[in-house]
This record gives structure tokens, sequence and C-alpha cells, in this order.
């Protein structure tokens, strides 16, 4: 990225990115720091290394997955979308809802909430 995106063009990029599942553009819109929790729950993965490899694993057994954003809203550097999901593989479609914390022009946490 050329110039710093804000927050709402940079969980596009990263959104357009993970439904392209271009690993590299995806991983570049998150800090190396990055940390990934559900929503009030465990964590799911921290640093961009773990956050990496767990797409890896995603991308490679869902090589169909893609994310509809249906809304979205953006309060400063944080972003919730709401997302519906399909794998691609004839499994039900289910919903997530992202809550995406910018920082430095980075996605730094990503807290999910997920439906169905």
């Amino acid at each position: 990225m050329n110039s710093p995106l804000n927050a709402e063009q940079l969980v596009q990029a990263q959104l357009d990115a993970y439904n392209a599942q271009d690993l590299d553009a995806f991983c570049g819109c998150f800090s190396d720091e990055v940390f990934v929790t559900s929503y009030l729950g465990e964590a799911i993965c921290s640093g961009i290394g773990a956050f990496r490899e767990r797409h890896v694993g995603i991308f490679g057994d869902f090589p169909k997955n893609r994310a509809k954003l249906m809304s979205r809203m953006v309060l400063g550097n944080t972003v919730i979308d709401h997302e519906l999901v399909d794998r691609g593989n004839g499994d039900p479609d289910f919903q997530v809802g992202c809550i995406y914390t910018i920082n430095n022009a980075r996605i730094s946490r990503i807290e999910y909430v997920k439906a169905g």
C-alpha cells in the first residue's frame, strides 16, 4: 500500500483480498502484532505469523470461500462488519460480526461473533 488508507478503506481492502484468497495482500492489511479473538471469548491467534498460518489453512481447506458484506459501521478507528460467509463446499452459509480495530494504518485487532 503506497499511502495510508482510512479505516473503512483498509477493512474493505482486507475483505477484497480475503475473497480473492490473496494471502500477501490480506496479511498486508494487518499489524505484526495482530490479535484475533472471539467476542468476549478466547484468543484465536496472536501475531502475524500465526495469523498467516491460520489463513493458509482456511484458504487451502475452502478454496471457494467468500464473505459478502451485509452492512458496515465506521466509528473512528473501529469498523464493524456484518458478513455472510459461504464456504463454497455446500455447507450452509453462516453470519459473522467482525469488529476491526485500526492502529497505525493497520488492523491490530479483530473480534468475531459467529452465528448460524
